[in-house]
């Protein structure tokens, strides 16, 4: 199935709140080797002015992953995960991702361009507190491959 042109202009709206735990930010720190004690240590964020722990900004990569699978999981797209390549990501912040926040992300396809027997496809994840306060968008592209590559 080759990928539907279509997609281009297409948005998914916010669907699941991912709610941002104290554990989840520590969790993803320790694993991303971000040493700042402001991801660890309470009174290390309020000292910056920060409400609780504060998220590493590749946090955000998680509530806009929930939001690409749509994309993904739509029948009508035509996309195959196992020939996906992640291309490039980038993140633009509003603000910071703190414990306690109530997140969800709103998905739009921004390109859909044909290479080869492929496509790259680029995505932007509009990401809000379920209050409609902006924390941040990120931009995704993957290719993926056709037949045979």
């Amino acid at each position: 199935m080759s990928i539907n042109p279509d997609l281009q202009g297409r948005s998914y709206p916010a669907a699941e709140v991912y709610d941002v735990g104290r554990e989840k930010i520590r969790e993803f720190a320790k694993a991303v080797k971000a040493a700042n004690p402001a991801h660890f240590d309470v009174e290390a964020a309020k000292a910056l002015g920060h409400s609780d722990l504060v998220a590493p900004p590749t946090f955000a990569i998680i509530v806009a992953q929930r939001a690409e699978a749509q994309l993904v999981e739509d029948p009508e797209s035509g996309i195959d995960f196992s020939r996906v390549v992640h291309a490039d990501q980038r993140f633009t912040h509003h603000r910071a991702i703190v414990a306690g926040d109530q997140l969800v992300a709103e998905l739009h396809v921004d390109g859909v361009r044909a290479m080869g027997g492929g496509a790259m496809i680029t995505t932007r994840s509009e990401i809000s507190t379920v209050a409609g306060e902006k924390v941040a968008t990120t931009t995704s592209s993957i290719l993926v491959r056709g037949e045979g590559q």
